[in-house]
């Protein structure tokens, strides 16, 4: 597997790292009012573990360095969301928005990573299906958003 294989499945992961971590933020932040929305956060975090242990073990089988930490990016990004929750932010609608921003990054991570002709084999199989569920992650908090913000 090329260097630069690799090195898209271990942005990857660092994305999929982020997107943990942006969601257990979110959960920690919510209030009761909204509990179905930290069910639906919790599945998505658990869903990334899993994606994450999926390209990691993908980049070890080649005997490559793993990367386990989380990209200067969605550093950046948790950290607008504690700013944000310090203005406010924490209605249905907000929590939403915030949460398809997150969800259009790593869906463009994805997008990127199968249109760079990088992948193949078994890493473009399992790029690709991640990015199927990623859609769907996406379309699902995309449609709630769009929920509460006719509600207001």
């Amino acid at each position: 597997m090329s260097t630069k294989s690799i090195s898209v499945l271990n942005d990857l992961t660092e994305i999929n790292n982020d997107r943990i971590a942006g969601f257990e933020k979110a959960i920690a932040d919510i209030k009761d009012e909204n509990v179905d929305l930290k069910a639906l956060f919790q599945e998505y975090s658990t869903q990334s573990r899993k994606f994450s242990q999926e390209l990691t073990a993908i980049v070890a089988g080649y005997d490559e360095d793993v990367e386990t930490g989380n990209s200067v990016a969605g550093t950046l990004h948790r950290a607008w969301i504690d700013v944000k929750s310090l203005f406010g932010g924490s209605d249905r609608a907000s929590i939403l928005s915030e949460a398809e921003r997150g969800e259009d990054a790593i869906k463009a991570a994805y997008k990127m990573a199968l249109e760079n002709g990088e992948l193949s084999g078994t890493a473009l199989e399992t790029v690709s299906n991640q990015a199927s569920e990623i859609k769907s992650a996406h379309d699902a908090i995309k449609a709630l958003r769009d929920a509460a913000r006719s509600m207001n």
